[in-house]
């Protein structure tokens, strides 16, 4: 028998256009809920969210394959670019770019992007929606 599915939630309340607050963890994150002519708010909207949660991910099958691989890294840098058309609506295009500082051998490195791509939920769920590509280099 196959294990529960894990339950994540969040909550958000908005009082009308511009600015929304979503709860999530233990955080309080304000969002831009805003539409058309009312103009940019600096928030992040849900573009940059997505992106946000796919870099998170990243970051953090990073630290679960250094756990089990043993493989060690001074610095990580990652660049997410989501590309999306307006019909209909939907991402067409995930692209990333990892540069890690490490002593490791670059088959290694590349063993350890494999293991991005391979077990990240929030990768895998978006891959099977858009093309998502990118490369991981050593620095």
């Amino acid at each position: 028998m196959a294990p529960s599915p894990l339950t994540y939630s969040v909550h958000a309340t908005a009082h009308g256009a511009g600015t929304a607050e979503v709860a999530l963890a233990d955080q309080t994150m304000r969002v831009d809920n805003s539409w058309g002519a009312s103009g940019p708010t600096g928030l992040p909207g849900p573009a940059e969210l997505l992106a946000a949660a796919f870099v998170a991910c990243l970051l953090k099958n990073l630290e679960r394959a250094s756990s089990l691989m043993s493989f060690t890294y001074d610095h990580v840098e990652m660049s997410v670019t989501a590309r999306r058309e307006d019909v209909p609506p939907r991402f067409v295009d995930i692209s990333y770019e990892i540069t890690i500082t490490t002593a490791e051998a670059e088959h290694r490195v590349d063993l350890v992007h494999k293991n991005l791509r391979n077990f990240g939920t929030v990768f895998n769920t978006l891959a099977a929606a858009c093309d998502v590509h990118g490369r991981m280099t050593k620095a």
